[in-house]
């Protein structure tokens, strides 16, 4: 029997990369799943692609209207959400001195606020519900510790690490687990943004940053959103009922915790 059958998930940033894998994983696992992304088109698309078992839907975490219409439209259709996989997320880099006030207001109003105030929509929903539910929130290993041109981004995945034992302690008793994934290096389009930034601020050549992090794994290589997609099943089955506020590392050796 597929795992996940007769769930329903709403899945943000799901457009592409890591979220666009899981949706598709979840689907191939049973589960019907809202693709809720900015980029409606692409989400329309990845929807398309999936089937019958996915609808797309236009979702904006910085916008507290946004985030309660995306709910709303997954409940009616899909009669309610027993999964939430926070993914939506923004990433910069810069030295201290250089960080600017619009890079710090912009990731902390997509990665923490956006993922608090999601939580805390379909966590409303599963509670009236009264049938409980998983919430998964994308941590990252940049949220286990500090490096010298990630300051707020890693800030940002600290403080998703930090809800996710708070809501989890918090929510439990409603039925509702709430738990986190942190990946390490995930190969992908955005790693086309990360590698530029540190081109220019370690005056590296393009894709050579890449190469190294990936030496540097101990696993051998880059991660990939597949190897993610496992964890992700199983924090949204049955089998992960007496899991309560964790943080999971999926990054092929390079954080021990």
């Amino acid at each position: 029997m597929r795992r996940l059958a007769g769930k329903t998930a709403l899945i943000t940033g799901a457009a592409r990369g890591i979220g666009c894998h899981f949706a598709q994983t979840y689907a191939s696992e049973g589960a019907r799943v809202a693709i809720a992304d900015i980029d409606i088109e692409r989400a329309r698309r990845v929807a398309t692609d999936i089937g019958d078992a996915a609808i797309a839907i236009e979702m904006d975490v910085t916008s507290q209207d946004s985030i309660d219409a995306a709910v709303a439209a997954t409940v009616n259709a899909f009669d309610g959400i027993d999964i939430l996989i926070n993914n939506a997320a923004v990433f910069t880099a810069a030295p201290i001195a250089d960080i600017t006030r619009a890079d710090y207001q912009q990731l902390f109003e997509i990665n923490v606020a956006g993922t608090l105030f999601t939580m805390q929509a379909v966590a409303r929903h599963m509670i009236d519900r009264g049938k409980g539910g998983k919430i998964i929130n994308m941590a990252s290993q940049a949220g286990r510790r500090g490096e010298p041109l990630v300051a707020v981004y890693c800030a940002t995945k600290a403080a998703v690490i930090s809800l996710t034992q708070s809501a989890g302690l918090n929510l439990i008793g409603h039925g509702i687990n709430v738990n986190a994934i942190a990946p390490g290096v995930v190969d992908g389009e955005h790693w086309d943004g990360v590698d530029a930034f540190f081109a220019k601020y370690e005056n590296k050549a393009p894709g050579q940053k890449k190469r190294e992090v990936g030496a540097n794994v101990p696993f051998g290589r880059m991660g990939r959103p597949d190897d993610l997609a496992g964890m992700a099943v199983f924090l949204a089955s049955d089998e992960a009922d007496y899991i309560v506020a964790q943080t999971y590392n999926v990054d092929g050796g390079q954080w021990m915790s």
